[in-house]
This record gives C-alpha cells, sequence and structure tokens, in this order.
C-alpha cells in the first residue's frame, strides 16, 4: 500500500518536471522566435521562460483549487436566487431586460438547480 503510494508521488513528479521542461521550452522558443523581430525585445532563456508561464499563470489564471467548480459566481447566483422572493426575482428579471435585451425578455422560467 506504501509502495504504491510512493510510485503514484514518483510519477507525478516526473509528470510534473516533464510539463515545465516541456512548456518552459515552446515557451522559449516562441518567445526567441517572434518577440526579438517583432517588438525588439531580448531573446529569453530557460528559466526566464518558466518565469513567464509562473507568472502569466499568477496574473491570468491565479491559483484557485478544483474544488467547487470553475464558476463560482454561478452558485453564488443560484443562492442569492433561491433567498428572493416572487416581487425580488421579477424586479430582478425587469433590471435584466433593461440591461441585456432581447434573452431575458421572456425569462418568465426560474433557472434550474
Amino acid at each position: 500500500m506504501k509502495s504504491h503510494r510512493i510510485r503514484k508521488v514518483i510519477k507525478v513528479m516526473l509528470f510534473a518536471v516533464l510539463f515545465v521542461g516541456v512548456f518552459g521550452f515552446v515557451v522559449m522558443s516562441l518567445w526567441n522566435w517572434l518577440m526579438p523581430i517583432i517588438f525588439g525585445l531580448h531573446p529569453v532563456n530557460f528559466w526566464q521562460a518558466v518565469g513567464l508561464l509562473i507568472l502569466s499563470k499568477i496574473l491570468f489564471g491565479g491559483f484557485h483549487g478544483r474544488h467547487g467548480g470553475r464558476m463560482p459566481w454561478r452558485k453564488r447566483m443560484m443562492e442569492r436566487w433561491e433567498h428572493m422572493t416572487p416581487e425580488e426575482r421579477a424586479k430582478f428579471r425587469q433590471n435584466m431586460r433593461g440591461r441585456c435585451g432581447p434573452p431575458f425578455a421572456d425569462a418568465t422560467v426560474e433557472p434550474k438547480i
């Protein structure tokens, strides 16, 4: 049982190293092929390319976990919808009609949970 976990951890670590190596090389190659010619920027080495990957993950992807789904706003909206009175729902629909136009024009059906 314990050796199975060790093998699994080693596989995950090898996959992570392989992932970083391949994508670092791809980013480095694309950067060095395009950026110096198009924008006059300096070429980057492998570790700078890996740093760019990490920076782009921080800026554009974040480090949120997979639990809770990819759309936490939808879960919050569904919870709010459940706690609304029929009058509040009608007011919300009317507000959406004014903002969004045709898709909400006939919003008489409640969302499925």
